[in-house]
Parts: C-alpha cells; sequence; structure tokens
C-alpha cells in the first residue's frame, strides 16, 4: 500500500482543497466574531467561607467553642489543602481551602461535603450561636459598577431609584446578578433615658413586650358557614410612627404613659452604619452586575449601556446621577484592541521577512498561509471553549512567530525544486515526501514543550493554561496548511524555472557561511570548549537576575486600604477616608474614586485580594487617567501617607496580575500558644522593618480591644431576681439595642430598636449610676450588685490547620523585587528560627510561595513532558545517539536568555519561565530537522562529513527565517508589562540558539561521531 501524500492529494483534488480553504476561512472569520472576550481568562476560587455569629462571645470563646470544632470536622473535607479562621467577639469565619490541583469538576462535590458536615454538626455548637452562613461564590466577578448619587433624595429613596434600575438590568441576557452596594438600612429608635424610666417605675423590657405583642401577626381563625369562609383579623400592628408613639405603657403605680412622652420615637438609618459607599466625596448606593459564565462581556457592556441611557434619562429629571465607576467592557475593549494591534504587527513583521528572503511569490504563499491558520485556531478556540483574553491573545502573538515555520519551510523546499528546474506539482509533493514528518515530530515537539502549562495543577497554571492549549492549537493547524493547503496555494502562485543557470547554494550568503562551518567543524573542540563556557557564564549570570512571579497589571486603578487598630468605631474609619478623600479631589491625575467604609470593593477585576467586612477597615479605589497618570499619583500618595499617616495601616498598591497575593512579603508564625506566636512574630516584625525595601509593615492581628468586665454579685442578684442573662440584655439594649418588632410598609419591613439615649450610649461613666430593673418592679444602681473593672483582650484571632498564626506582612520598594526581599529576610531569620521552641515555626508567605508552587506545579510535569520528547525524537531518529545530540542543544538558550534578561534588565517570573520552557521545545524543533537532513543525506550516499556541511548549508536558510520570524514577532509584545519578560526570554534565547543550531550542533556532531575532513 502506497504511503499517503497529503500534498500529493492536495494538488490531484484542487477543487475540493479550494472548497475546504474557504469553507476554513469563513467559519473561523465567523468563529473569531462569536467568541467571547474577557480581560483574564478564568480560573477557579477554592475558597468557601463559613461565617458563624455567637453574640456576646470574647475572641478566644469563639475560637474555642465555635471555631475549633468547625475546623476540626472541615479537616475531613476532600481535596483539602487547608484550613484557617478568623475568630472575633461575637463571630467566627473559617475559610475552607482546597488543592490547587483539584479537577474543577470536583468542586461541587467538595462543597456538597462542606454543607453536610455543617448540617450534621449544627447541635455541636452552642445554643446561642447562629447558624453557619455559607459562601461558595468568593470568586464572583462584578466587571460593571454604578455609582447612583443625589443632592435631594434621602438615601431610602435613592435606594428605591437604584432598585428601579436593578429590575430594570436584571432583564438584560447574559446579566447574572445585580446587587445592591451602600444602600442605609432603615430603623425606628425608640430612645429613652434610663434613669427617667427608672423614676416612672418602668421595666424597659415591659415596653419591648408590649410592643412585641401588640405587632406580632398571629392568625385569629376563620368562621366557615356553608356558604362561605370568613378571615378574622386582629387589628394592632403599626401603620406609622406615630402609631408607635401612641402605645400605652402602664407604669408600676398604675398609671399609663404614652410611649411618646417618655422615650423619643423617630425613623432613621442605622446608627452607627456598618457600611457605605461614597463617589467623589459623596454618599451613593451602588450597583454592582456580574455576567454568566460564558457570556461576551463587549455585548453586555453594548446592552448595559444602553439600558443605562433609558434609565438616566428617567432619573435625571428626579435629581438622581448615575455614574460608572467600573466598566470591564470599556477595559476588554481596549485590552482585545490593544493587544489585536500587536498581534498584526507581528503578523507584518512576519510577513516583511517572507516577502524579503523568499521573494514575493513565495512570500505571497507564506502570506496567505497564514489566515488559514489563524482560521483554523479560531475555529478551534470557538469549539474548545476558549476566549479572547489577556493570555490567548498573548498565546496567539507567540504562535505568529511559530505558526508560519511549517509553511515557511515547505515554501522554501519547493522554491528550490522549482529553482532546480522541477515542475510546480512535483515540487510541491516531494516537500511533504522530504520534510512533512520532521515538521510534525518538530512540531508536536515544541507543542510538548507547552505541556507543562497546560497540566500544571496550580492556579498559575491554571491561569495560564491557555498558552498550551492555543500554541498547540495553531501548531498543529499550521503542520495541516503547510501539508495540504500551502502547496495548493504554490501550485497557484509560484512559477517554474524551466532553464535553470545559477547553482543552488553558491551566492555570496552561501559562501561565507560555508566557510564559516568548516571552519566550526575543524575547530570544533574550540567551539565546543566556547559553547560550554558560555553556558556556564550564563548559568551564572542568570543567578543575578532578579525573580518575579506576576508583574503588576496594566490597569489604571489604585487601590488605598485603610486598616485602623482593632476596635476602632466606625465614624472614624469614615473620618480618616474622608481626609484621604480631600487629598485627592481636584487631582489633575485622578479621574474618580469611590470609597467602601467597612469592607471591600466589589471584585471588579478577577486576580483582587478582598478583605473581609470590618469597622475599622475601608478601601478607596482610584481611577487614573492613564499609566503615567497612575504612577505619579502612587507616588504622591505614598509620600502623603508616609508624612502624615505614618503611624496608621495605610497602603496603596497597583493592582496585580494572575491568581491574588496581597501583601508581597509575608511570614507566618505558628505554634501551639498564642501568647509565645504573637511574642515570636514580634521579633520577626522588628526584622522585616529593618530591611531597607520594605514599608508598610504590620502584623494581621496584633491589637488588643479595650473591655470593661462586669463581676456580678450572683448571691445579691438572685435576691433581686437579676440573673446574668437578663442583666446582659438590658445592657445590650441600652448600648447597642435590641431588635423588638418590624414595621411593616409595603414590601418592607423596618427593625423598631430600643436604646438609650445618644448621650448616655456614649458616656463612659454611665456604666457607674445606670439602674438595673429587678422582679420586684423597683430599681438598683448597677454599682449596688456588680464591680467594673476595664481589661483589654484579643481582638483577633487567626488560626491556620486548628494552629494559632499570625502573619507579618510587608509591601517592597519599587526598585526591588518581593522574591528577593523576601530571601535576604529569610537569612536574618535563621538565627530566631534555629532558637525556637518545639512546636513553633517560621513560614514563608506571600509573592514567593506562590512563585514557589507555581513552579513546583511546572516541574511535576516535566518528566511526563520530558518521556514525550523523548519519545518523539527516538520515533524520527531511531538512534541513541542522535537523540543526545539534539538534547544537548535544549539548554543552550539559556545564555542568550541571561544575557536579554541582564541587559534590559528584566525580571524573571512565572511567564517568562513558561517561555524559557517552550523555547527549549522550539531549539529542539529546529535541531531534530537538522539531525534529521543529515542522515537523510547520509543513506543518499553522502560522507557524514559532506553531509554534515551540506544539510547545514540547505538547512540554513529555512532555520534563520523561522528563527526570525519567531524573534521579530516577539517586537510587539516587548511593551507589555506581562508578557514582556516572556517576549525578552524568546527572543534572546532563539537567537543565540539559532546560532548555535547551525555552528556549534554540526561540530558536536563531528566530535561525536569523529568525522575526519575530507
Amino acid at each position: 500500500m502506497p504511503q499517503l501524500n497529503l500534498s500529493k492529494w492536495a494538488i490531484r483534488n484542487r477543487a475540493i482543497v479550494l472548497y475546504l480553504l474557504l469553507a476554513l476561512l469563513i467559519s473561523g472569520a465567523t468563529a473569531y466574531l462569536e467568541l467571547p472576550q474577557n480581560e483574564d481568562p478564568a480560573f477557579t476560587f477554592k475558597v468557601m467561607t463559613v461565617k458563624v455569629q455567637w453574640p456576646g462571645a470574647t475572641a478566644r470563646e469563639v475560637e474555642q467553642q465555635v471555631t475549633d470544632r468547625i475546623e476540626r470536622m472541615l479537616q475531613e473535607t476532600p481535596w483539602l489543602d487547608n484550613v484557617s479562621s478568623i475568630s472575633k467577639p461575637d463571630e467566627a469565619v473559617i475559610f475552607v481551602t482546597l488543592k490547587e490541583g483539584m479537577p474543577r469538576s470536583e468542586l461541587r462535590n467538595a462543597w456538597a461535603t462542606v454543607r453536610k458536615k455543617l448540617w450534621d454538626m449544627r447541635r455541636s455548637l452552642p445554643d446561642d450561636a447562629g447558624r453557619p452562613i455559607i459562601n461558595d461564590e468568593f470568586g464572583d466577578t462584578y466587571g460593571s459598577i454604578y455609582a447612583f448619587t443625589s443632592d435631594v433624595m434621602s438615601p431610602a429613596e435613592l435606594e428605591r431609584e437604584a432598585s428601579f434600575a436593578r429590575q430594570e438590568l436584571l432583564k438584560i441576557a447574559n446579566v447574572d446578578k445585580v446587587d445592591l452596594i451602600g444602600e442605609q438600612e432603615e430603623k425606628i429608635y425608640i430612645e429613652f433615658d434610663s434613669n427617667k424610666i427608672a423614676a416612672f417605675g418602668i421595666d424597659p423590657i415591659r415596653i419591648a413586650t408590649i410592643l412585641k405583642t401588640q405587632n406580632a401577626m398571629e392568625p385569629a381563625g376563620e368562621i366557615v358557614s356553608h356558604a362561605e369562609v370568613m378571615k378574622l383579623r386582629v387589628s394592632g400592628d403599626f401603620h406609622s410612627v406615630r402609631s408607635i408613639q401612641d402605645i400605652g405603657i402602664p407604669a408600676a403605680h398604675g398609671k399609663v404613659y404614652r410611649l411618646g412622652d417618655i422615650s423619643r420615637v423617630y425613623r432613621d438609618y442605622e446608627d452607627p452604619p456598618h457600611f457605605k459607599m461614597r463617589y467623589m466625596g459623596n454618599e451613593a448606593v451602588g450597583l454592582a452586575i456580574s455576567m454568566t459564565k460564558n457570556g461576551n462581556v463587549i455585548k453586555l457592556g453594548k446592552a448595559l449601556d444602553k439600558a443605562m441611557a433609558g434609565i438616566r434619562t428617567q432619573l435625571q429629571p428626579k435629581g438622581v446621577e448615575v455614574h460608572q465607576v467600573s466598566d470591564q467592557p470599556k477595559v476588554v475593549k481596549q485590552a482585545v484592541s490593544r493587544f489585536m494591534k500587536s498581534l498584526l504587527e507581528a503578523l507584518l513583521i512576519v510577513l516583511a521577512i517572507s516577502f524579503a528572503s523568499l521573494g514575493w511569490r513565495a512570500g505571497m504563499v507564506v502570506a496567505l498561509s497564514i489566515p488559514v491558520v489563524m482560521a483554523g485556531t479560531f475555529l478551534l478556540m470557538k469549539l474548545f471553549g476558549i476566549d479572547l483574553q489577556r493570555v490567548s491573545i498573548g498565546a496567539l502573538i507567540i504562535a505568529i512567530g511559530l505558526l508560519v515555520d511549517d509553511a515557511m519551510i515547505a515554501v522554501e523546499m519547493m522554491k528550490v525544486k522549482l529553482e532546480q528546474g522541477w515542475n510546480k506539482s512535483s515540487a510541491a509533493i516531494f516537500a511533504y515526501s522530504s520534510t512533512a514528518f520532521p515538521m510534525l515530530i518538530g512540531t508536536l515537539i515544541t507543542a510538548a514543550a507547552f505541556l507543562p502549562v497546560g497540566l500544571a495543577k496550580s492556579s498559575a497554571g491554571e491561569y495560564t493554561i491557555s498558552i498550551c492549549i492555543v500554541v498547540t492549537i495553531s501548531l498543529l493547524v499550521s503542520w495541516l496548511v503547510a501539508v495540504v493547503f500551502t502547496p495548493y496555494i504554490g501550485y497557484r502562485i509560484m512559477a517554474e524555472h524551466p532553464n535553470v543557470t545559477e547553482k543552488l547554494y553558491q551566492n555570496w550568503f552561501y559562501t561565507r557561511f560555508r566557510k564559516l562551518l568548516v571552519t566550526c567543524i575543524e575547530y570544533r573542540k574550540t567551539v565546543i570548549a566556547a559553547t560550554l563556557l558560555l553556558f556556564v557564564l550564563s548559568l551564572l549570570g542568570f543567578a543575578k537576575v532578579e525573580q518575579q512571579f506576576f508583574p503588576p497589571s496594566e490597569r489604571t486603578e489604585l487601590l488605598v486600604d485603610v486598616w485602623l487598630p482593632e476596635g476602632t468605631a466606625f465614624s472614624l474609619t469614615e473620618g480618616v477616608t474622608q481626609e484621604i478623600e480631600q487629598k485627592l479631589k481636584d487631582d489633575p491625575n485622578v479621574s474618580s474614586y469611590v470609597s467602601y467604609i467597612g469592607g471591600s470593593t466589589p471584585r471588579f477585576y478577577l486576580p483582587l485580594d478582598l478583605q473581609l467586612p470590618a469597622l475599622n477597615y475601608a478601601q478607596i479605589v482610584i481611577t487614573t487617567r492613564d499609566l503615567q497618570a497612575r504612577e505619579a499619583e502612587l507616588k504622591k500618595l505614598r509620600n502623603i501617607l508616609d508624612s502624615e499617616y505614618a503611624a496608621l495601616g495605610i497602603r496603596v498598591s497597583r493592582l496585580e496580575n494572575g491568581p491574588p497575593v496581597g501583601y508581597p512579603v509575608q511570614f507566618r508564625i505558628i505554634g501551639q500558644e498564642l501568647d509565645k506566636v504573637h511574642e515570636i512574630a514580634d521579633q520577626v516584625l522588628q526584622t522585616v522593618k529593618q530591611s531597607p525595601d520594605t514599608k508598610n509593615v504590620s502584623q494581621d492581628s496584633s491589637e488588643p480591644i479595650k473591655t470593661i468586665d462586669i463581676e456580678l454579685d450572683q448571691g445579691k442578684a438572685r435576691a433581686l431576681g437579676i440573673s446574668s442573662q437578663a442583666l446582659s440584655r438590658y445592657l445590650q439594649m441600652l448600648h447597642s439595642g435590641i431588635s423588638v418588632t418590624q414595621y411593616r410598609e409595603g414590601d418592607k419591613r423596618i427593625e423598631v430598636v430600643m436604646r438609650a439615649e445618644e448621650e448616655d450610649r456614649r458616656s463612659e461613666t454611665f456604666l457607674k449610676h445606670v439602674r438595673i430593673p429587678t422582679a420586684n418592679g423597683k430599681f438598683v444602681p448597677l454599682s449596688d450588685i456588680a464591680t467594673l473593672s476595664e481589661h483589654t483582650e484579643e481582638g483577633i484571632v487567626w488560626r491556620l490547620n486548628r494552629m494559632p498564626v499570625v502573619t507579618v506582612r510587608a509591601d517592597v520598594t519599587d526598585n526591588v523585587q518581593a522574591s528577593e526581599v523576601s530571601h535576604a529576610i529569610e537569612q536574618k531569620l535563621d538565627l530566631l528560627r534555629a532558637s525556637l521552641p518545639s512546636g513553633y515555626r517560621i513560614e514563608t508567605g506571600g509573592a514567593d510561595e506562590d512563585s514557589d508552587k507555581a513552579t513546583e506545579s511546572i516541574i511535576a510535569v516535566l518528566p511526563l513532558m520530558s518521556f514525550i520528547i523523548l519519545t518523539l525524537l527516538m520515533w524520527q531518529l531511531r538512534q541513541f545517539r542522535l537523540v543526545a545530540l539534539v538534547l544537548l542543544t535544549a539548554p543552550l538558550g539559556l545564555i542568550g536568555v541571561s544575557a536579554a534578561l541582564l541587559a534590559f534588565h528584566v525580571p524573571f517570573g512565572f511567564v517568562a519561565m513558561l517561555g524559557m520552557i517552550s523555547l527549549a521545545g522550539m531549539i529542539m524543533r529546529n535541531s531534530v530537522i537538522l539531525v534529521d537532513q543529515i542522515e537523510q543525506d547520509i543513506k543518499l550516499g553522502l560522507s557524514r562529513y559532506a553531509a554534515i556541511v551540506d544539510s547545514t548549508v540547505r538547512r540554513a536558510r529555512p532555520i534563520v527565517l523561522t528563527a526570525a520570524a519567531a524573534i521579530l514577532a516577539m517586537i510587539p509584545l516587548t511593551t507589555s508589562v506581562f508578557w514582556g519578560p516572556m517576549a525578552i526570554v524568546i527572543m534572546g534565547g532563539l537567537f543565540v540558539a539559532t546560532l548555535l543550531t547551525l555552528l556549534f550542533l554540526p561540530a558536536l556532531y563531528a566530535a561525536w561521531f569523529n568525522v575526519k575532513r575530507e
């Protein structure tokens, strides 16, 4: 049975090939237009939060009675990586983090297991503890955020208008969720003077009971007659604030007082609030919109713009302004447009190389092959569900320099045969028989080099997996195009040369290259020694290259995180935030700023490191005009914070790329006893502060909170009918207020809250004089039955895998990399580590830890990659010595990599590492084609020496052309913060490796086989 020749089939079935060509181009163009577009690739947040409230408990009590019980149970979760938690007074939040290598398909089962376990153990929690609240949608991204402001509307009216807009937006296709942000909850407050109430002989608890029983919604039965059923309704529910004020309250002496006469009853907003949103210094209500899975963010953006235009038209006459705070569709459109521009530039560069080196006819064949490959790539991306985003578009640009390799080799071979006088049909068919399978093996080797990215079991690997998929798709499509469509296009365009006058490979380039090649083979030992010396020097140089995980984002936003001491009141956090807002007002670098007081911004950008809600925390999102303005504003704000807010925990940072890290430098101190952990953490803190390259150094749980302990004389209290529970509830009512019932108004339910008047609530001396109701209706001073004393206690207790942990964290200055700073500090911590008692340890976190995890996930796949590459090489070359020759060339790219990184002062990070791994595949691809050509020439009867020289000379042009295409196609990426390091790695490494393939590899081959000069 004759061997299948796809090129021969294509030439003999030209009509079918033309039909397939047109069908592929049309379907590819259609697929491109329908590809979803996003800013970043999706990756799974394998984190669930479990929140449990236990009012009245201290942080240590919460830790011991709630947190530890839940953590112990959750340690049995499948695919569990770690369980961490934060215990605070009144509440616990537990974080369940699954292994990064867990298959995405297992996520739902894992969360279902957690839910079942929490349900099963609910009775083991304290009686007064609330039901666990679960959130497994931690990674939801709200790409579009709007702020509603008004100078004439109340917060409730503004919320109502925002709710109307929400209902309209939910009707839009591809809208998943629309969340309200910053709405202020209404309350009806009943505030009283406790001494005045006591003088009247009225127990406030009795007031609460009267309100609750009168307003209760209870069935009153029904009358069933022969003909009909009539429901019974008993009046009593509140219809207005006035109806509450008019309620009669009986006193101990029998007199009835109107509630409005003995207390202040009014409708207001939650005081103090727990969360607020502010836009440009004005209070606002926000709408955060998330997109459905696999939605098109650009189409969604157009639909939102249209809907919001109509909403603005309706709201502006009412005095409501609508401002877009986050516009991911616009960001994505700009990013995709920018990257597509880079893609077009890379394409033009490759075309220029083709035309300049091969002539216009052969260059046109290569040029026409590119859109065919791109069409096939887009079609398969559509079928595999890969969208256009930062990583996939970067992969397309990388692929541009690679996908023309096969077409160039095929066209160059066809051109050579035509110049030798062959007809077009024979020339096109010969290219397949001579180079198709070496090209396929080389293509598969290059694709296999990207395999560690595709199989890496880490968040970074999941983030960058589309590099592997897109490059592999484009390479395989390019090979198919090179053996089917390129011969057809060449047959149509290229011309025959019936009268051959010039000998091939005899022009000035080949003559000079042949002399250089012969010299290298003659002085093979010197060439090999020089190459080894350069390789050793490159290893030494690489050790001096700065290390980096992921570079910062190129988005224009800045984040200001305001952390005040634990126990800080909301009003103080709000005051500090407003001060910072004043610094931003009328700043020419700033387009807008939005403040979130009491919590973080919604996740408007996938890699955000969000913080838990806290009264002592605020976040300001600053949108600058451009990157230059961002850097200027960053410098300005850091100077302001260093000079005016040095004592406070305020940091300003850029957005991150890749999986969220938070503070780049982190050290975790873990041990058995919390006090000892704090002691060690203080020492680590001082060490980190001593580094000249750190700033904003802090601990995540260092500040104790103030408490007033009330030691109740149980004997006296019991005699008066006062229990600890009753006293706690009464004091809770006085100071924080308690909800006694709900006022129903349409679809709203407004809590009715009883509390002492503001002067008493805020007075530290009030407790000394407050009078407590007794069982007989009289009141006694609290000081008669209890002793008051001030103390401090833990405000926060962090745990990791059921062990107390304190994290020391820091930012770094802009002129250094986080990993270098972490390594330098680690060396200083060695002495402290050596002196730690058993059961205590210091772990490195932050960017260094995440980078190590990502690197380990890549290294774990290297054996499989090596096996596949070895198998492919052995299949093609069929000799161990030849396989060894090819493998020895793979690491030589490091010579150019080290030189390029050091010359351009570019850090080596995760993306650059991917570039270096793929570089090895590119180098081996060229090497295997050259070695295979040498072996073919030997089989045709040439001596080894002649085969080495002639094969290298003949393969020089295609190797140089394909390398030049790959190198120069990287130029548009060099300006990208994200892709720049990879581009530099590939450009520098491939440039040097190409020279070594053409000079070092022949010399090594000659030395290996002891080839004598003829």
